[in-house]
């Protein structure tokens, strides 16, 4: 009997997009909607020889692989993971097996954070609810300029909406070239100039350790006091403790967040009441067309092992 564990299943519908009927060998699956780690984890996870990780939420760093004797196959959704260790999941003979995923998700909700910040919207709908009207002046993005840091699948999405709204787009990476940025139909240009002249930030990079930390107190302090960033990659590109200290002095005029450094968010967390911010929780890659991918192929990914010929193995 295979014992599978389907993790951080938050909103209680892995069962719903799961059809685990593929799976012809005898299996049991047990559903876990709570975010457990370290300690917790290597104890929830003992007598399961299949995990299925949905995305980064739970870390599966050396430390943890080495105390999972039975784990034999790992799934994450997506064919990226920078939380798992494959390396030293391929030390211990533990498979690690991906997903494909869907793009429209991540980039409908920067655009989502965008709209929001710009629009005060989280404030104005507070206000409705309490019987106020018309508290705040929005931006106007017809005219503006966004800059986009990373022009790959996502940014391109995102820089083409900006387009469709009438906006001036820029763009940077570091390996971004001239080229590139003319199939988009967008300017490159240095990291400087975009933070200097960019009324909308937002970020679409992976994170590494080049990327970590990209933009600190002093980018963040060239940037105009009236633009907004936007990130929904990952929490550590922009340095936390940096961007609160903007939000809480004016720096800039607002920040559309859906990721983090800890994820679940801490109660206490002070972003969690910044001003002028609107606060998704990882929310990018959370849509009906997305999970439908996630889970059909994490069920394929195990049906394949199981059957002795892997899918979509991660090196």
């Amino acid at each position: 009997m295979h014992r599978i564990a389907v993790l951080d299943d938050y909103q209680h519908v892995a069962a719903t997009y799961a059809d685990w009927s593929a799976v012809l060998e005898p299996h049991e699956v047990a559903e876990f909607s709570d975010h457990v780690e370290d300690e917790a984890l290597v104890e929830r996870l003992q007598d399961f020889d299949v995990v299925v990780a949905m995305r980064e939420r739970t870390p599966f760093p050396r430390s943890v692989l080495e105390r999972l004797p039975n784990l034999k196959l790992l799934v994450t959704t997506g064919m990226r993971n920078k939380s798992i260790d494959v390396a030293a999941a391929t030390e211990r003979g533990i498979t690690v097996c991906g997903t494909g995923s869907s793009p429209s998700g991540p980039v409908e909700l920067t655009w989502a954070l965008i709209l929001a910040v710009a629009r005060h919207l989280s404030r104005e709908d507070a206000s409705v609810r309490d019987g106020g009207w018309q508290e705040t002046v929005g931006t106007d993005l017809a005219g503006a300029t966004i800059g986009v840091i990373g022009l790959g699948r996502l940014g391109e999405k995102v820089a083409r909406i900006g387009q469709a709204f009438g906006m001036d787009v820029v763009a940077w990476s570091e390996n971004l070239t001239d080229e590139r940025a003319a199939e988009v139909g967008v300017r490159r240009v240095d990291k400087d100039e975009l933070l200097r002249t960019a009324d909308v930030v937002t970020i679409h990079l992976v994170l590494s350790d080049r990327t970590r930390g990209l933009i600190g107190a002093d980018e963040l302090a060239s940037m105009k006091p009236s633009a907004i960033l936007v990130n929904t990659s990952r929490g550590p590109i922009v340095d936390e403790p940096a961007l609160i200290d903007a939000l809480a002095n004016d720096v800039i005029a607002g920040a559309g967040l859906d990721v983090f450094d800890v994820e679940p968010l801490p109660a206490d967390h002070p972003l969690r009441t910044s001003p002028r911010t609107v606060r998704t929780p990882h929310l990018g890659y959370v849509t009906d067309r997305t999970y439908q991918v996630f889970y059909r192929e994490a069920v394929e990914d195990v049906a394949a092992f199981l059957a002795g010929a892997p899918v979509r193995v991660l090196t």
